[in-house]
């Protein structure tokens, strides 16, 4: 089969950029890692999950809806004249992909989302490629491509035809070389992590955890909000309208739900006028409502918030500490 050299998946993807509106993990200033462009630093497939969450190439933090001319009609946003190649989702962020998804087709399809999501190829990163050399879990068929690294090559696994059309264009050789030996590596990973956060949710759903224990774990938050703005799976957001110039703007932007204004009503009345309520709201949402509603834990262990939160109470650790009191 094909297995291409950093080298080589470089030219690779420089070959895409007149169809595709490119955007790969670089090497950005102060030597951290983030989806951009080629020419926006060395191209850094290695080194593991991105530090900012890579779904926000499809629901960004603030997003222009329409615009209008208080004399003119509505313009509504586009679809961009290139599709969209992203590269370097983690088996957690396609499986954080995979949510969202279902998130913004329930109920009232949101147009503006699958806009950008249904002409976007999406090429995921796998094998010996994590952060040291560490082996990062092969996705399977949630991509369109999937790069599985044997620690020198990337072997390319297609899942559909646009992306046995991609590998139609990578220019490199043909190795002795088999994806089996690294599907069982991965098939062989620790699950400790997936467990201890389906443990703390069924103790949540239920009912052994009182709500001193949110206070506790309330009293550790500083509502810096780090964790809702790293995490793939979050989806409030808040509409803002803005007037100048003759003109009217409307745009989405992320909201938290750590903000004491998350939920403050017009009257002043606040359903989670309290730190407690908000921090039980966060982590019983991941782990106990969207598991009610659609059949599954919503945070797939990506690490992120339990990475960027300075007090230590990322939904990992406020579960070990649930499951250690109350289990």
């Amino acid at each position: 089969m094909k297995a291409a050299t950093l080298e080589e998946l470089k030219r690779f993807f420089e070959s895409l950029q007149s169809d595709f509106d490119l955007r790969v993990p670089v090497l950005l200033p102060g030597d951290t890692r983030g989806l951009g462009r080629l020419d926006e630093g060395p191209l850094a497939l290695e080194g593991g999950p991105l530090p900012r969450k890579p779904t926000e190439v499809f629901f960004p933090q603030a997003e222009l809806l329409f615009s209008a001319c208080y004399d003119g009609p509505l313009q509504f946003e586009t679809a961009p004249p290139k599709p969209l190649l992203v590269v370097g989702f983690t088996a957690q962020d396609l499986a954080c992909l995979e949510f969202i998804d279902r998130f913004f087709q329930s109920g009232y399809r949101d147009d503006v989302y699958f806009r950008k999501r249904d002409t976007t190829l999406v090429v995921g990163l796998a094998g010996r490629c994590g952060e040291g050399g560490g082996f990062l879990p092969i996705a399977g068929g949630r991509c369109d491509l999937e790069l599985v690294s044997d620690g020198q090559r990337f072997l390319p696994a297609p899942y559909s035809a646009a992306g046995r059309a991609l590998i139609e264009r990578l220019d490199c050789a043909e190795h002795r070389a088999s994806l089996q030996t690294l599907q069982t590596e991965s098939d062989n990973l620790p699950t400790e992590e997936a467990e201890l956060l389906a443990q703390a949710s069924r103790l949540l759903r239920a009912g052994r955890v009182p709500e001193s224990f949110w206070n506790d774990i309330a009293a550790r938050c500083i509502a810096c909000t780090g964790c809702n703005l790293a995490c793939p799976t979050c989806t409030c957001y808040g509409v803002q309208d803005w007037s100048y110039a003759g003109r009217v703007e409307r745009s989405r932007l992320w909201d938290s739900c750590q903000l004491d204004g998350f939920m403050r009503e017009a009257s002043g009345h606040n359903p989670m006028g309290t730190e407690a309520l908000r921090t039980r709201r966060r982590i019983h949402h991941k782990l106990a409502a969207d598991v009610e509603r659609w059949g599954q834990i919503s945070c797939f262990l990506c690490g992120r918030c339990d990475r960027v939160c300075p007090t230590g109470i990322g939904i990992l650790a406020v579960a070990g500490e649930l499951v250690r009191r109350y289990a």
